[in-house]
């Protein structure tokens, strides 16, 4: 799948949800991690144009990504990494937006996810999501090298904090997705 000739690697039901969660939550800073080709920022980045508000903070461990595009930074640095976060928090504070959103596409390693939700969820403000992306690694028979993933870690992050609340109306809204509660709202 590409977006404006980019790669990007989006279910495109899933891709659809993140569209109406922007428009609709009135989000105008998405933090994001794993950029790898840069086509899901870039995504982002056109609809806040059509916006008119918004910019796109995007990690990633090295810079694999053409794209360039005036509300996105890119951070080169691993997610789970203080120094990087700390960067995340500057330029947060640079911003200083109103409707933040995290989307988690790193690493998904399930000790990684967890630790990315420790330190990114805090970062949206109550009714604001995260949006943990490929827990269906956690359901596919063939991916079971890859265990514990995304699932697995949306289940711990939930169960030990409980400002934080799996949206199921938002994570099922579609037929298909390859994020099976995905969709973590702060409820406090």
């Amino acid at each position: 799948t590409t977006w404006l000739g980019h790669p990007i690697w989006q279910n495109p039901l899933d891709a659809w949800g993140i569209q109406e969660a922007i428009v609709n939550d009135g989000v105008d800073l998405v933090v994001e991690c794993g950029t790898n080709r840069g086509g899901s920022a870039l995504y982002m980045a056109s609809i806040m144009d059509l916006l008119g508000r918004g910019h796109v903070l995007s990690i990633d461990i090295e810079r694999m990504t053409q794209v360039d595009h005036p509300r996105i930074d890119f951070i080169v640095g691993s997610s789970t990494d203080l120094t990087t976060f700390e960067e995340v928090e500057r330029r947060i504070e640079k911003f200083r937006p109103e409707k933040t959103m995290v989307l988690l596409d790193s690493d998904h390693a399930g000790s990684h996810v967890l630790r990315e939700l420790e330190l990114f969820a805090p970062l949206v403000p109550v009714g604001g999501y995260v949006n943990v992306q490929d827990g269906c690694i956690d359901e596919l028979g063939f991916m079971r090298r890859d265990r514990p993933g995304p699932l697995w870690a949306i289940r711990q992050f939930v169960a030990n904090d409980a400002r934080f609340e799996i949206d199921d109306a938002r994570s099922t809204r579609y037929l298909y997705t390859h994020s099976p509660s995905g969709w973590i709202r702060r409820k406090s």
